[in-house]
């Protein structure tokens, strides 16, 4: 029997000890889509042996891993103060946790004490096992699509055996909305944005470690950095050339959803503007605006709100 492409499931559960099998089960499951999965990552050593024939001699794999990407609804958890379904791979791409009942779930940036995750990937008869993952992420927001996360995801390769599919559901994940006027709102340097888009790109610098005594997956760096793509307007209303030649700081506030339980609120205290590229969408000029995110005090560039 063929095996199909869009019969899987991806099951992801916090580690509490590094590399060591969380053994993830149904409640932990990732409903995704657009995945993309790298089962066998490694570096081919050839062995260059000296013999008097010709030929090849094989190769080694070393540094064997695994990789996932794939795209997450952005949506709230159900309740304020409730964690999403997504926040193991919040986690396990440096976030963490604070719960506050019945107000909300806040993601802040850490760099020690980062958390791991198992990943098993299920693909109609297989299970793929990757342990130790760590990962980074992107947002994308733009009107008339639903926003979503991408989360890319490097893990130690665990085992590949024959295995039933996971009997996964879709409760505790949230409908999602439309980014439009109606349930998205954004703030950028003060200036109420007409937005076409908004991206917002972790930018973990994921590694592989392989040593003798220790294997891992370690996030060795971090640069957030984005994009807005906002409508044109008077350089009176807000002058995006002069704070960009004068590496003006500002702020950015995201709010998407407006009941309580399904709001998503990304926040930004001091966000620099970069080379500006001038564009049109239907006749309309509009400006392309790169965003680095600074820290103020350290770790603080980036926050996730659920509420």
């Amino acid at each position: 029997m063929p095996r199909l492409f869009r019969k899987l499931a991806i099951l992801n559960k916090v580690e509490t000890t590094y590399g060591t099998n969380a053994t993830p089960a149904a409640l932990n499951a990732i409903i995704a889509k657009n995945v993309s999965f790298m089962p066998l990552e490694a570096d081919e050593v050839n062995r260059d042996l000296m013999l008097p024939y010709l030929g090849n001699q094989g190769i080694i794999l070393t540094g064997k891993h695994a990789k996932i990407e794939f795209d997450v609804e952005m949506a709230g958890a159900g309740a304020a103060g409730t964690a999403p379904k997504y926040a193991s791979l919040l986690q396990a791409c440096g976030f963490a946790e604070t719960l506050t009942a019945a107000t909300s779930a806040v993601y802040s940036i850490v760099e020690s004490g980062v958390k791991s995750s198992t990943i098993f990937f299920e693909v109609d008869g297989t299970r793929h096992i990757m342990l130790g993952s760590r990962g980074t992420l992107t947002f994308n927001v733009a009107p008339k699509a639903i926003p979503t996360i991408r989360f890319s995801m490097t893990g130690l390769l665990g085992t590949i055996t024959d295995q039933a599919l996971t009997a996964v559901t879709m409760t505790g994940w949230q409908t999602p909305l439309e980014a439009s006027s109606a349930n998205t709102t954004m703030s950028l340097h003060g200036w109420s944005s007409i937005a076409e888009q908004l991206t917002v790109t972790l930018g973990n610098t994921v590694t592989p470690r392989f040593l003798i005594g220790s294997e891992s997956v370690i996030i060795s760096d971090r640069k957030v950095t984005g994009q807005a793509v906002v409508e044109a307007t008077s350089l009176a209303t807000i002058d995006w050339f002069a704070r960009a030649l004068a590496r003006t700081r500002g702020a950015l506030s995201l709010v998407h959803g407006k009941t309580a339980g399904n709001i998503v609120e990304l926040a930004a205290p001091a966000i620099e503007v970069g080379k500006i590229t001038q564009g049109q969408t239907d006749g309309i000029l509009n400006y392309s605006l790169p965003l680095s995110f600074c820290p103020v005090t350290g770790m603080d560039e980036m926050t996730i709100t659920i509420r």
